[in-house]
Parts: structure tokens; C-alpha cells; sequence
């Protein structure tokens, strides 16, 4: 069996240790190294998943190369099949989470006749329906805890209207940019998340983007309004906590062999469709 990196040990000064990545720092650079950690609600899982780190850093490696052009981002060099060197940024807490389609907390919300943070969506929408167009619902980015719903207008309260405007414009674009490569290639992108950071006065994209952790992939194939969707994301492993009723709450259960199996399994398949690649 491969050894699955749960922890780092360089001989690097720690920045950061996040869920799933440890940060280093080199001055007016980072080190980011991605784990095999999985966090589910929150809350980091006792059980690494063999790969995920690899997928998770050749996945945004991939798509920050492709999307330069459309928005300015921090990866400077590729290290190796986990460890990307990075720009260091001033980070902004906020998660910017552009939805296509309706589903998650979103469709929670809207089933109980609420705002999705603070936009009223048409009536007659069903679960997994998508959006008549993309829509930006941030959260807070909690150290520790849930991160909670936020409004436009409380972004714009932190960053003002001109950066708020511009990260939601690049958001959308780089939604829509990649939608519709990765439909070519029999996925959906139902949803992801953003972050941003200051490099001087300018926001630049960081952390990841486009991978099973910050994203909801669906085979296109499968697709079907009203249902439950099959997700090469770590939902899996959300449903399999769900069904055996965990409380969402420290220390996490044990993951069963099968589950992480089949969960590296969906992180290596996501990787090979997207890119065209294999892995």
C-alpha cells in the first residue's frame, strides 16, 4: 500500500496548516504543499486518501496555467506532483462561491422559501436545476467552525464596490471559461468556490481552483433534475458520514477501506477528465 502524506515535516519554517494543505514560508514567497487530508464539515478526517494531494495540485496547477489570461493568479512554479512555489499574498477571507446550478445549502434555502444570500431565485426551480445565469453567494472563511452565508452588500462593506465588482466579474468568467470546457469533456461544474488575495493594491487569485474540493463535478451523462446527483467530489464521503449519522462534530469516525478507496478513485478519475490527461 502507498504511504499516504497526512503530515509534512520539511525543514521549512510553517506558515500555515490549513485542512487540507501545509504552507511554508520563503520570504516574499509560499510553499504550498497538498496533503492526502480530507475534511468533511469542517471538521479534518482521521483517514488521509491516497492521491488526493497529487490530484488536488496538478488539478490547480492545470487550470492556473490555462486561465492566466483571464485573471491574474499567485502559482509561480510547479515543484513537484504536491508542492506548487506561490506568490505571497495578503489573503482576503472571504470564499467567493459562484453557482450554476441549485443545490446544497443553496437548494435548502430555497426550498424553504428563503433568499440564497439575499438573491430571490425564480419559482419553480427543482433540485440540481440549473440557474438562469451564474450567481455569487460568499461565506465567511472560518479558521475553526462553519463558514456562514454572506451578502453582496457585506462584501462590499470589506472591500469596497470597485474590488467587490471586479473579483464577482472574474468569478463569473472563470465559471463560465471552464463550464464549458469541462461539458466538452462529460462533467458539470454545478458549483465552486474562489479565493482572492492582495499582491501590492490588485486582487489575485490563490489557494486552488477547480478541483474536487472546491468545486461540485458531475458526470454529464447522469445528470438528472429533482435527484441526488453522482459526484466525483468528496460529497461521497459527506453521504457516508450522513448515513451513519455522525454529529458533524470532533473527533470525526474512521473512514471504512471501500470509502477511501472509492473516494481516491473519483479524485484520480476527476483529474484524468478534465485535463484529458493521465494521471
Amino acid at each position: 500500500m502507498e504511504e499516504v502524506l497526512t503530515e509534512s515535516c520539511l525543514p521549512l519554517k510553517l506558515f500555515s496548516r490549513g485542512k487540507v494543505r501545509d504552507v511554508y514560508d520563503l520570504g516574499d514567497k509560499l510553499l504550498i504543499v497538498s496533503t492526502d487530508r480530507l475534511s468533511a464539515f469542517d471538521v479534518v478526517l482521521p483517514d488521509g486518501i491516497p492521491h488526493k494531494g497529487e490530484a488536488l495540485n496538478r488539478l490547480s496547477a492545470y487550470w492556473f496555467e490555462k486561465l492566466r489570461k483571464v485573471f491574474p493568479n499567485h502559482l509561480v512554479d510547479v515543484i513537484d506532483q504536491r508542492t506548487m512555489l506561490v506568490k505571497k499574498t495578503k489573503p482576503i477571507k472571504i470564499e467567493f462561491v459562484i453557482r450554476g446550478y441549485l443545490y446544497g445549502a443553496a437548494w435548502e434555502n430555497y426550498r424553504l422559501g428563503k433568499p440564497v444570500s439575499g438573491i430571490e431565485l425564480p419559482k419553480g426551480l427543482d433540485k440540481a436545476s440549473k440557474l438562469p445565469e451564474p450567481i455569487l453567494t460568499p461565506t465567511t472563511k472560518a479558521e475553526a467552525g462553519h463558514d456562514m452565508e454572506i451578502m453582496k452588500k457585506d462584501v462590499v462593506k470589506k472591500l469596497g464596490k470597485d474590488v467587490t465588482d471586479q473579483i464577482e466579474k472574474a468569478s463569473v468568467k472563470l465559471y463560465e471559461h471552464v463550464s464549458k470546457k469541462a461539458e466538452a469533456n462529460g462533467i458539470i461544474v454545478a458549483d465552486t468556490k474562489f479565493e482572492f488575495g492582495f499582491y501590492g493594491e490588485e486582487p489575485m487569485l490563490i489557494d486552488e481552483i477547480f478541483t474536487p474540493d472546491s468545486s461540485r463535478f458531475w458526470p454529464l451523462d447522469g445528470y438528472e433534475v429533482g435527484k441526488d446527483q453522482y459526484s466525483f467530489d468528496k460529497q461521497y464521503v459527506r453521504d457516508y458520514l450522513i448515513r451513519i449519522k455522525w454529529n458533524k462534530k470532533p473527533p470525526a469516525p474512521t473512514l471504512l477501506k471501500e470509502i477511501i478507496s472509492q473516494t481516491s478513485k473519483r479524485y484520480i478519475e476527476c483529474y484524468e477528465k478534465l485535463t484529458g490527461r493521465k494521471f
